[in-house]
């Protein structure tokens, strides 16, 4: 069962009114439980900026990918078979390995881990983790509202780990329908390569919209 938290403090901006093109709409607030999650409902997402204040992120275009359009390649299926793979098993560990050691990852701060451990253990955020021989090799975490799945971070420490890791997250989810998708923030050629595409804000949130009336596919 999930719990709403207790809700924020702030009133975000509203990303249908930011400028086309700009991929920061908002600076400051908090990452309170009930702030982070009002903003992934509004199509928002916070991550520090350069200056060390929280910003509050809508990109345009906006990386998506459609649970239909997941493209496994013939290595990685036999990939795999070689993993064991386990969902909220671990996620305060998934995160810190994903800003472990990492340039990219380094936005993942303490705060950041306190404010999503939270939103997890209120039935919110959740991990799959990649399991070979007993050690973690891999995985991804992010916060799931109504149908869309919002994809935070990945990481891998062996060849494939966290693509294993994005194949058993499409699986579950499509358990419960091809009519809910992942968002993944920019569309890198990494993630293109495994079928993700850009839209613009705009189709972004009137496809957020429609998934927010879904149920959410995890469950607690």
């Amino acid at each position: 069962m999930r719990v709403e938290p207790a809700p924020g403090d702030w009133l975000l901006p509203d990303p249908a009114l930011a400028d086309p093109g700009f991929e920061i709409v908002g600076l400051g607030a908090d990452l309170a439980p009930g702030t982070v999650l009002n903003a992934y409902r509004m199509g928002l997402f916070p991550m520090h900026v350069d200056t060390g204040e929280l910003g509050w992120w809508s990109p345009d275009p906006r990386g998506i990918l459609r649970l239909a359009g997941l493209r496994v390649s013939q290595s990685l299926r036999k990939s795999v078979s070689n993993f064991e793979v386990t969902m909220d098993q671990d996620f305060t560990r998934v995160m810190r390995e994903c800003g472990s050691g990492r340039r990219d990852g380094a936005w993942i701060t303490d705060e950041f881990i306190e404010s999503y451990s939270t939103l997890h253990q209120l039935g919110w955020a959740h991990s799959v983790e990649v399991w070979r021989a007993g050690e973690l090799v891999g995985g991804l975490y992010g916060i799931e509202v109504g149908g869309v799945f919002a994809g935070e971070s990945m990481f891998h420490r062996e060849r494939d780990a966290s693509k294993v890791a994005l194949v058993a997250l499409v699986n579950k989810l499509r358990i419960c329908g091809d009519d809910r998708f992942i968002d993944v923030q920019w569309c890198t050629d990494h993630l293109a390569s495994l079928g993700a595409i850009e839209i613009s804000r705009e189709e972004y949130l009137l496809t957020l919209k429609q998934a927010l009336l879904l149920e959410p596919c995890f469950t607690v």
